[in-house]
């Protein structure tokens, strides 16, 4: 341990430079030159310190609301509640370590700050063999401890039960699709194909759902005919279950329930193209009784049109007529020839618990219940204009046009 005291000598004010003296010793000069002003650096330096401080005081509170719908903190099923356990179980050994050493490091700080009346260094430690040993075993000890309850919660919400619902989640630039694939879930007409819907995952409350995740390009192929835009999502509504990635190509697994009928919102956590950010999803949970009625909703073909403008609508959605009929280039409709896959199924838009539509940046029903109109027409005038980067194109629709698609697809409940 080197307890030699530093040489130091007296600073005299003036242009800051190094001189050698002939007994070897060094002069650093840093004071300003005698009568120059000093700046009021000082003050602005705090100021900003205290301005930063309350602007991130302000996120912290926000982040606290009670009444914000994706909310890790309030669980509404036992996936979210077990993962909400374990988030509790680390935070206390992290805020205990954090306030040790952030401790430490302020005690340090105030206590063996520099004074003005001091013209010696401090005492140097170099090393302490029992303190590095306590700071290396501690941490280890702690990771252990927090290690047996995380490998048992990633075994727990692994497992596959056989009696769980089957759905399948399509993620896709930039909405979702989910596929029901239970025998009891399929259509009642054509092939008898899987129930599928879009932007809203309708479930039984209190039922085990086993999710299986996939990312899909959304019908897009390259000039060698592969698929295109298929990239990485992350799929997280955080009180029903956490973050699991929908990777091309591979298939991951969410197995959750909800505890009660409600409304749970849920989004991409990860960056996939320029519409992430709006890249969201609804689940609604429903009781037994509105849970049978979707269902057999869900498996009965489109309505047909009867209304006039409606009429009209579906001859251009179709190009029955020989005008339009590129909607069914990439929407499928059930009962119809329109089956592609490459764009959300509007087979049932209309029906009231699908509550959005394009990736749910826009409520298909206004708060009175009333069809949201304005919202479907300013997509259908230019997606790009409401949605940069949409994958659906301007095809340059008149307004009466509009008038009559937005009629024909308000039809489809």
């Amino acid at each position: 341990m080197d307890r030699r005291s530093a040489h130091v000598r007296e600073v005299i004010p003036g242009a800051r430079k190094a001189a050698e003296r002939a007994d070897g010793t060094v002069t650093r000069t840093c004071a300003p030159v005698a009568g120059a002003k000093l700046s009021g650096g000082r003050g602005t330096v705090r100021r900003t310190r205290w301005i930063l401080a309350l602007l991130a005081l302000t996120v912290l509170l926000v982040a606290c609301s009670k009444t914000a719908p994706q909310n890790t903190m309030n669980p509404q099923g036992p996936t979210a509640q077990t993962e909400k356990n374990l988030l509790v179980l680390v935070l206390w050994p992290a805020a205990a370590v954090f306030l040790v050493v952030e401790g430490g490091i302020l005690l340090i700080s105030i206590r063996y700050r520099h004074r003005k009346d001091r013209d010696r260094m401090p005492p140097q430690i170099h090393g302490n063999t029992r303190l590095e040993i306590g700071w290396t075993i501690a941490p280890a000890i702690v990771l252990a401890v927090i290690m047996v309850p995380t490998v048992s919660t990633i075994w727990e919400l692994a497992r596959q039960p056989a009696d769980a619902m089957q759905i399948t989640v399509e993620g896709y630039q930039w909405w979702w699709g989910f596929r029901y694939t239970d025998p009891d879930m399929t259509v009642s007409y054509g092939d008898h194909d899987a129930i599928v819907t879009a932007d809203v995952m309708v479930i039984p409350a209190g039922r085990t759902i086993n999710l299986s995740l996939t990312s899909l390009g959304g019908g897009a192929r390259s000039t060698s005919g592969l698929p295109d835009h298929e990239v990485i999502h992350s799929f997280w509504a955080p009180q029903l279950f956490g973050k699991q990635d929908v990777i091309p190509g591979e298939t991951n697994h969410i197995v959750f329930s909800a505890d009660h009928p409600g409304l749970y919102f849920g989004q991409c956590a990860e960056f996939c193209g320029l519409q992430h950010g709006k890249m969201k999803f609804r689940i609604r949970a429903l009781d037994e009784t509105e849970w049978q009625r979707w269902v057999a909703n869900e498996k009965q073909k489109a309505l047909t049109a009867t209304d006039g403008l409606a009429q009209q609508g579906m001859d251009l959605f179709f190009g029955t007529n020989g005008v339009g009929g590129q909607c069914i280039q990439c929407h499928g409709v059930g009962g119809t020839a329109a089956s592609s896959t490459a764009a959300p199924n509007l087979t049932h838009l209309a029906a009231t618990t699908h509550e959005c539509f394009a990736g749910c940046d826009f409520e298909t029903f206004n708060p009175d219940g009333t069809p949201n109109i304005e919202a479907l027409k300013a997509w259908l005038r230019d997606p790009n204009a409401v949605k940069l980067g949409a994958k659906m194109p301007d095809y340059g629709l008149t307004e009466q046009q509009i008038d009559a698609l937005v009629a024909y697809l308000y039809s489809l409940k």
